[in-house]
């Protein structure tokens, strides 16, 4: 299943992120609908508005289907069919789809027969693995393996589209294959472009943590293939839904858990070996005079998991913030994020629910400047 996402890059960055080819072949960026109705979130779930990709041809006849609109749409189907006034009434959940039946329920069959294929956006996903022996679930926050590049200019060096391709060189965004559909209240009112998250059967690497996954569209070809329905029957596209091997995650802090919280802390990697050592060295039934010294080094592993989460921690300080937030000066030792021994000193105890770490203190460093797409906001 997949129950909650990331999305937090802004508008602009997300459409460079988007780039693709048309079908001549020319480098295009994606044009918006409904631009003001996005709002970026590091911790999206259903019901809020998330980013989709679909062809141009679902708005304007006569259209290339290969040329590629984004839009904000409700996550949580609503069937054209449906009659209430009030999608919130609709007694099914329509969150996710099985691939499996996806041709038997009329709520899904009938869209994906008129070409209603879209993919959804996202940093990545969230999932909740089960604690063996307690009632307690780890969450996890999944996404593509991430390359280091070679970095390029800035992006304002980019004057013509053929620059774009060269700059964009960030966060590989998560494309998610959907199904969209289009509602109109009874009682008449603007239409209401809802989508649905396709599911298959998690791949090897992610089935300890749970048995469903995303269908996850890998790579350029796939995601066009999805999209131009034009050209793509419903047959072949549904060819490429199926588990994706191609796939790495890392543990977060339970702050996403509480889908209100809107924080970079919502993904930074937590280390499970040191929230072991804590909660098994101050138990209540361990005898404080007798515990040992706590290596506090192992903290540092959080910064040097993987390549893919070291560099999620660049992108998240270094990158996105970077662009929005005005410059201020900074001590030295401020310049790379540091969990060091002489400030765990000070606050042994992990942070509560909702407090804010060092590192997410290191990523917002003035707090009444702090940027439009990285505040919390009612979803």
């Amino acid at each position: 299943m997949c129950g909650r996402t990331s999305c937090h890059l802004p508008r602009d960055v997300l459409t460079r992120a988007c780039a693709y080819q048309d079908r001549q072949g020319q480098q295009r960026l994606p044009e918006w609908r409904d631009a003001d109705k996005y709002c970026p979130s590091y911790n999206k779930s259903p019901q809020s508005n998330s980013p989709v990709l679909l062809s141009r041809l679902h708005f304007e006849k006569g259209a290339d289907s290969s040329e590629r609109i984004i839009a904000p749409m409700r996550w949580g189907l609503v069937p054209s069919w449906f009659k209430e006034s009030d999608p919130s009434k609709l007694q099914f959940n329509t969150t996710n789809c099985r691939s499996d039946t996806i041709m038997e329920k009329r709520s899904f069959k009938m869209p994906l027969g008129k070409g209603r294929r879209c993919v959804v956006l996202a940093d990545g996903f969230y999932e909740w693995q089960r604690c063996q022996g307690t009632s307690e679930r780890q969450p996890y926050f999944i996404y593509f393996p991430q390359i280091k590049t070679e970095k390029s200019a800035s992006i304002g060096a980019a004057r013509s589209p053929e620059d774009w391709e060269k700059i964009w060189d960030d966060w590989r965004l998560l494309t998610m294959a959907g199904i969209f559909d289009c509602w109109e209240p009874p009682e008449g009112g603007d239409c209401l472009y809802s989508y649905t998250i396709i599911t298959v059967d998690s791949c090897k690497g992610l089935n300890d943590i749970h048995h469903r996954m995303p269908a996850i569209l890998d790579g350029e070809e796939a995601v066009s293939k999805w999209l131009d329905f034009g050209k793509v029957s419903t047959q072949d596209a549904l060819k490429l839904i199926h588990p994706t091997e191609n796939i790495t995650f890392h543990p977060v802090s339970t702050v996403v858990n509480n889908s209100q919280n809107n924080t970079p802390e919502c993904l930074v990697p937590v280390n499970l070996l040191v929230k072991k050592e804590f909660r098994s060295l101050f138990s209540p039934s361990r005898q404080f005079e007798n515990i040992p010294a706590i290596n506090f080094n192992f903290l540092e592993l959080d910064l040097k998991a993987s390549g893919s989460s070291q560099k999620m921690l660049q992108w998240l300080a270094t990158k996105s913030p970077k662009k929005e937030c005005p410059k201020i000066p900074q001590k030295a030792e401020l310049d790379v994020p540091q969990w060091s021994i002489q400030s765990l000193q000070k606050r042994p105890f992990p942070t509560k629910r909702g407090g804010t770490g060092l590192l997410e203190r290191w990523l917002k460093q003035e707090k009444e400047e702090e940027p439009v797409a990285k505040r919390p906001h009612s979803q």
